[in-house]
Order: C-alpha cells, then sequence, then structure tokens
C-alpha cells in the first residue's frame, strides 16, 4: 500500500470558471500519477501554527503531468476563500495524494457505457473522467446528466461543449435548478427519478456509474438508479456535506 506523505506543490497557474469557482493547476514535484476520479488532501498552516485541511478532487486526466483542482468559494469557508482570493501564481500549497481507489475508472480497461451524474462541483471528479476519457480516445459512450443552479454557475462549460462538439459518443444534458436564460430547453428541476429514466442507459445496458454532489443529491439519485433496477455494485457514489 502506497504511504501518503505531506508535499509541497507550486500554483502554475489559475483559471475562472465561474464567479464562483477558479481551477488551480498544481506542479508536484516526483507526482506519482493518479487515477480519473482521487482526490488530494491540502493543509494550510497559519504564522501561530493553526491548521485547516480539506480534501479537493483532482480535476486532470492521469495524461496531464500537473495536478489541477477546482475550489468553489463558500461564503464561510476559511481555506476556499483563500485559495480563490488569496492564492496566487508561484505560492506554495503543502498536499498529500492522490487519495482513494473506490471511485476511479480506467479508459484503458472500460468497456461499459459510462454514465456521470454530477450536482454542482460535484462534476470536478467526473470531469476527470471525461477528460481522461478524451485523452485517451476511449471509444465506451458516455453521458453526463449535471444538475446547476443557473447557466452561470456551470463549471467547465464552454470545455464540456467544445467536447461534445467533436465527439459524437459524449452526451451532456443539463439541469438548473434556480434560473433559466431566455429560450432554455434544457431541465428545469431538481434531477428526480423521471429525469434519470429518460436520460441515463437502461439497468440491461449495465453502465458503469459515478454519482458526485451533496449528500442528499447523491442519495436521492442513487436510490432512483436502484429502482430504475441498476445494480448496487455498478453505482459508485462519492458525496459532500451541505457547506460543499
Amino acid at each position: 500500500m502506497q504511504t501518503l506523505i505531506w508535499q509541497f506543490g507550486t500554483v502554475v497557474d489559475k483559471l475562472q470558471e465561474t464567479s464562483r469557482t477558479q481551477s488551480i493547476a498544481i506542479d508536484v514535484p516526483d507526482w506519482a500519477g493518479h487515477k480519473a476520479g482521487q482526490h488530494i488532501d491540502v493543509r494550510l498552516t497559519a504564522e501561530d501554527g493553526y491548521q485547516a485541511q480539506r480534501s479537493y478532487s483532482i480535476a486532470s486526466p492521469p495524461e496531464e503531468p500537473r495536478v489541477w483542482i477546482t475550489v468553489e468559494r463558500l461564503d464561510d469557508g476559511e481555506v476556499s476563500s483563500y485559495f480563490t482570493d488569496e492564492l496566487r501564481t508561484g505560492d506554495r500549497i503543502e498536499l498529500r495524494g492522490p487519495v482513494g481507489g473506490y471511485f476511479t475508472w480506467d479508459a484503458q480497461t472500460a468497456d461499459s457505457p459510462l454514465m456521470l451524474v454530477a450536482g454542482g462541483s460535484g462534476v470536478v471528479p467526473l470531469m476527470a473522467m471525461i477528460r481522461h476519457r478524451s485523452a485517451a480516445a476511449s471509444r465506451p459512450p458516455a453521458r453526463l446528466l449535471y444538475s446547476s443552479r443557473s447557466h452561470e454557475d456551470i463549471i467547465y462549460r464552454a470545455e464540456i461543449d467544445r467536447l461534445v462538439a467533436v465527439d459524437s459518443t459524449l452526451e451532456v444534458f443539463h439541469t438548473l435548478t434556480r434560473q433559466q436564460p431566455d429560450g432554455w430547453t434544457g431541465f428545469s428541476r431538481r434531477i428526480d427519478r423521471a429525469m434519470l429514466e429518460e436520460v441515463a442507459w437502461r439497468s440491461e445496458e449495465r453502465p458503469d456509474i459515478f454519482v458526485c454532489g451533496p449528500t442528499q443529491f447523491v442519495e436521492v439519485t442513487a436510490t432512483s438508479l436502484l429502482e430504475l433496477g441498476h445494480a448496487p455494485g455498478r453505482i459508485k457514489t462519492e458525496r459532500f456535506g451541505p457547506t460543499g
């Protein structure tokens, strides 16, 4: 078993994804690589010795040498506000990883359809899978059902549109739960059983399913998928608390 040690990485790039989210690229010396779906732990230490630790999903595919994370700024988030408001290129971050082996997907061994269901920033590890799939030229078809508050809150919106435009085997379905732009033709409610029945593959097609988002979102989605006949062993979930 790999022993995880704390080490320092250097911030080499930052991208504004939405008004509340930023993607951060970290150069980690001797990075041993990761699987799509894994995460890292980060630790901040104040001058008085106070420490705060958080976990962030890795957004970059295994083919990317740098480690990308995407951070959503929370109003009461001491770590997320530091990352989005104060962190600069050239700063060092203490981290360890990659962490996790259950919620992962490997394009090289995949032979089943891929079904991804994301709520808000839960799209981050699923985006790593989509990017990995694209980089590996994996051919099993993939679908992403992505729930966001509004059109402006869709993380990776331009990249997702670009990937869909060049890959006929990738389908993306959006639902906007709070605000929809004029002419919106997508879904306009929280993900429910009826939506999953319309979008997801049938259970007989035995898709590999990954669900990530807030706890209640994940529970409702997973329960609905089970009611639709999908085998529990084919549904992998990752959740975070109400504050993200």
